[in-house]
């Protein structure tokens, strides 16, 4: 690293390099929705190992993350000594810079040494979310030509070894490292996180210990040939409207993000963050792990996958100050504590984001959990993730129903379908253009070009700005329901019905009419213990909202089908209803 590098590695996460506060963000002007974010603090031109080798400089001894079910803590200074071990070890495989290594697995410790281990010599890494199955992965693993793929053995009802086997039978007589797979071309290791993984495939302790003298040595000439503008990711898009993309990211779009994530909510290197949102999707590894790093703060993981009572646990046992979640998440955490409450006295803030945040949830969780200084944010995975968020001092009203101000070094505006400007307070797309839009989707320049127009990041998302600069999403540009004219916004009738004293979740999309184009549907869960019908719930919105936008179809479902990180595929719910209609 250069002397230059070095010092601005330092010196963009010193406590004396002013913060960003509510004052410095700019308000429309002109009437004009168009926002951009305050200049301050500054980007950081580095790369994820100088970000990690800054935190470990300043923070060594200090504990950096738990793994609550592995029963697995580490200092600053362990948790450097292991990703340089594990580094040494992907370059003996013989995988060189900008290589795809893809990582198939719950939240475990060896995701998080995989993650900065990559970055440490180059490697691009390519989450794959653990709810894949055959199709997805083989999908997924070609789409980017991964030459080697770590997964963990088991979780829950995946069986990812088997999986793999499945697809690359060849592994049964192949030295491990040595695989040539008709269906996985690209693939040449398979690594398990297991003592014994079987034929041609290698375990993680395997991995670490492959490497040795030589391997060492050449991981500093490769640091020097690094730049923050390198892939060092990819994360594939949700799939909800076709094949899944993957989002390429780079060290600088992703470390600044997730430096500004965690200014906003004051976080330090005295705060211990629970992190029981997955790692493969951007709020685990870049909000969480990455933006902890930022600051030195201590990471604690609560399970393999999310678990109310088990988050809860860790809450109280590690005596966390922060939490993220899913507005899914919240809602089971804060049921399990009406049955057990707990201690959460050392709790102050954290984010909650993914999905619509009803109010009522939000503000249970401020005074139920004592996270009075909870925030809001919002963004995408192509944006790395988030472009707006609340100050943790801003108005309840403002953190309860907007998605916060914009992020800095990024620009905003909310166009209609001609491509203009909207005035302030009215409905359009939001488009984000700044440091944070992803370098593209990979070797998909048609994709990539109906996205990005002119630097501008389409996002398909309805938003409002009010004259203060607080953006309220509204809906999707496709969930949009059209009923006899009427422009109706899912958001709306859905913050009605979760007011609903019986009702814990709810959704509402439009589905094919012949009359009127389209018509409103609602699937709604009911609280443990209590019976919900469908007529209470239309009676409850009877003149609280035109007629027009009352659900014409309701269903009280025992779930709802969500994204693994707890956004609600409204395409699975408009399918269903469809086919129990025709």
């Amino acid at each position: 690293m250069s002397i230059l590098s070095e010092s601005l590695a330092v010196r963009v996460s010193n406590s004396d390099v002013r913060t960003e506060n509510t004052s410095d963000v700019t308000a429309p002007e002109d009437n004009k929705s168009y926002v951009r974010g305050p200049m301050i603090p500054p980007l950081a031109y580095i790369t994820i190992p100088q970000l990690l080798r800054d935190a470990v400089s300043r923070f060594g001894p200090r504990e950096a993350a738990v793994f609550q079910e592995q029963n697995i803590r580490m200092s600053y200074y362990d948790l450097d000594r292991a990703v340089d071990e594990l580094a040494s070890g992907l370059l003996a495989l013989g995988l060189k810079k900008q290589d795809r290594v893809g990582i198939w697995s719950p939240n475990r410790v060896e995701w998080l040494l995989t993650q900065f281990a990559t970055a440490r010599v180059g490697l691009i890494l390519v989450n794959i979310n653990p709810a894949y199955r055959l199709g997805e992965l083989e999908y997924a693993l070609n789409t980017v030509g991964c030459k080697a793929l770590i997964a963990a053995k088991l979780f829950k009802t995946s069986d990812y070894a088997g999986m793999i086997r499945t697809l690359a039978p060849e592994l049964e007589t192949c030295a491990p490292g040595r695989l040539h797979a008709t269906k996985l071309p690209s693939l040449r290791s398979v690594i398990v996180m297991d003592d014994q993984p079987g034929p041609g495939m290698y375990s993680f302790e395997d991995l670490k210990k492959l490497g040795g003298p030589a391997q060492q040595l050449r991981i500093p000439e490769i640091d020097k040939t690094l730049g923050p503008d390198d892939a060092i990711n990819i994360q594939f898009t949700s799939g909800t409207t076709g094949m899944p993309k993957g989002a390429t990211l780079s060290h600088y779009n992703i470390v600044n993000n997730a430096r500004y994530v965690t200014d906003r909510i004051a976080l330090s290197e005295t705060d211990r963050l629970a992190i029981p949102v997955p790692l493969y999707h951007c709020f685990g590894m870049v909000m969480g792990v990455l933006g902890a790093v930022s600051k030195g703060a201590t990471m604690v993981f609560p399970g393999e996958g999310f678990d109310a009572i088990q988050t809860l646990d860790a809450l109280t046992r590690e005596r966390c100050t922060a939490l993220y979640g899913v507005p899914t998440m919240f809602v089971a955490m804060l049921e399990k504590l009406e049955d057990n409450p707990r201690d959460l006295s050392t709790m102050r803030t954290g984010i909650m984001a993914g999905a619509s945040c009803p109010v009522e949830v939000m503000q249970r969780v401020n005074s139920e959990m004592n996270m009075q200084e909870v925030t809001i944010c919002y963004g995408m995975t192509e944006t790395s993730p988030v472009s707006f968020q609340s100050f943790v001092d801003d108005p309840t009203d403002k953190r309860c129903e907007t998605v916060g101000r914009v992020h800095p070094h990024l620009e905003v505006k909310i166009i209609n379908k001609e491509g203009q400007i909207v005035p302030v307070g009215s409905e359009g797309e939001l488009c984000t253009r700044g440091y944070s839009v992803m370098k593209g989707y990979w070797e998909d320049t048609e994709k990539t070009s109906e996205s990005i127009v002119d630097g501008w990041m389409h996002t398909g998302d309805l938003a409002v700005f009010d004259q203060e600069g607080f953006c309220t999403i509204v809906g999707r540009v496709k969930d949009m329901i059209i009923r006899g004219g009427e422009n109706i916004y899912p958001r709306e009738v859905e913050e009605y019905l979760i007011r609903h004293p019986k009702v814990s979740d709810v959704q509402v999309f439009g589905i094919p009419d012949k009359k009127f184009g389209e018509e409103v549907c609602a699937w709604a869960i009911a609280k443990p213990g209590m019976t919900l019908s469908e007529d209470e719930l239309r009676d409850a919105l009877t003149g609280q909202i035109a007629h027009f936008k009352i659900p014409r179809h309701i269903r009280i479902v025992e779930e709802l089908p969500m994204t693994i990180t707890g956004k609600p595929q409204k395409f699975l719910m408009r399918d269903k209803m469809i086919e129990l209609l025709t």
